[in-house]
């Protein structure tokens, strides 16, 4: 009895599984078409966005070799980005820009464990982010006696203007789209399979009327309702009868 048990329940539990798996296939064929559109859509819209209203993006970058300790070096990547130097930046460019705003466009880091800071600059004008790159180079060289003292500054090369878009792969906002729209109408399959209450399966009569389903009716369709359809089989039917007679 206990051998029966063990062999039983693992049986029992993967035909639940292979069930499940093939509900869930059935609900996502009926409504086929919508996931087909909805997917469509969103991918379209994806495309039509990165084509027509995504503003080219151009980087650019300068090197600044410090000679100083880690510490400060940490230090200064913070006072390079401080908005007090970077107005000035802006007022000598002549730009109608706040030093926060140019925080923003502004990436300081180290490089590795050398005294060497690399100094990015993102733009929608390679011209302009190489200019403000340069200049801010510039004037954190002159500014930075005010708040430390180093040992010696100096800039490796210049920025120059970088023509090719960082930002030009649309393929990158398509497949967000597709996978939006591929997530939201599934979810939007099982909540309408959810909300439907209508009997499609002899599981579902059998849970509802508490009783075994004894036959079903095929579906009937309208290639098989046609009037010669019709008199085909009942000329059959009616010969069949007579050869029985």
């Amino acid at each position: 009895m206990k051998n029966h048990t063990f062999h039983d329940e693992p049986l029992k539990a993967g035909k639940e599984k292979e069930i499940d798996l093939k509900e869930i296939f059935n609900v996502m064929k009926r409504r086929i078409w919508m996931i087909a559109v909805i997917t469509a859509l969103t991918t379209f819209l994806g495309a039509f966005y990165s084509l027509f209203y995504t503003n080219p993006l151009y980087a650019t970058s300068t090197r600044i070799a410090i000679n100083t300790t880690p510490d400060t070096l940490n230090t200064l990547n913070v006072i390079i980005r401080d908005p007090a130097v970077l107005e000035k930046v802006s007022a000598k460019l002549g730009l109608n820009r706040s030093g926060e705003a140019l925080s923003g466009q502004i990436t300081v880091e180290t490089i590795g464990a050398s005294q060497v800071i690399n100094l990015s600059v993102i733009d929608p004008d390679p011209v302009t982010a190489a200019q403000i790159a340069n200049t801010t180079a510039v004037t954190f060289k002159d500014e930075i006696p005010d708040f430390l003292v180093i040992d010696g500054m100096k800039v490796l090369a210049e920025a120059k203007p970088n023509y090719y878009p960082i930002n030009e792969d649309h393929s990158r906002y398509i497949l967000l789209g597709a996978a939006a729209g591929l997530i939201i109408s599934v979810g939007l399959v099982f909540l309408l399979d959810s909300l439907d209450d209508s009997i499609r399966r002899k599981l579902d009569a059998e849970e509802i009327f508490d009783a075994p389903v004894l036959g079903t009716v095929s579906k009937i369709s309208k290639r098989n309702t046609t009037k010669s359809n019709i008199k085909n089989k009942q000329a059959r039917s009616d010969g069949f009868g007579a050869k029985s007679f």
